[in-house]
């Protein structure tokens, strides 16, 4: 099984970039992990809301196969457990899945063919969190669903 993460734009903060590399390197082999950071939009500053978002959806929409398996990352989505998360995971893989991927948009969120591409919307919070900082949390909970799905220790349970 593949793991694609595309987000828009790089993650500038150098610890946090170190962060997200030490659990991305964490996570096992056989999930042939990738993450594809797109770049900021040139010139987004002359461009509204609504444009900003239809070219992100372009970039993100070339970088999407028709079989992949896309989970959002929104605040109007699901909340769920780690375990229930792990266990999500792994009904993918036996599903057969042969690439999920998750999307971190831009600032102003996802252009409407991205909402009609989706398969699930995940909100890993109601707080609001920079969009480098969800790429932290989320790869972190990916190694913790693989944890948790090697029967290791999770937590206090």
């Amino acid at each position: 099984m593949n793991i694609l993460l595309i987000c828009i734009g790089k993650t500038d903060e150098k610890p946090l970039e170190e962060l997200i590399s030490k659990y991305e390197k964490r996570l096992p082999s056989h999930w042939n992990y990738q993450r594809i950071e797109i770049p900021d939009l040139k010139n987004r500053k002359n461009l509204s809301e609504s444009q900003q978002k239809e070219k992100e959806a372009e970039l993100i929409l070339a970088k999407i196969n028709p079989t992949d398996f896309v989970i959002l990352l929104d605040e109007k989505g699901k909340q769920l457990h780690s375990t229930v998360f792990a266990a999500s995971i792994q009904e993918l893989m036996n599903l057969s899945v042969k690439q999920i991927v998750f999307l971190i948009g831009g600032p102003y969120g996802f252009a409407d063919e991205i909402y009609a591409r989706a398969n699930r919307k995940l909100s890993l919070s109601q707080m609001t969190f920079t969009h480098q900082m969800v790429r932290l949390f989320l790869v972190e909970q990916l190694y913790r669903a693989f944890a948790i799905l090697q029967g290791k220790p999770y937590h206090h349970e």
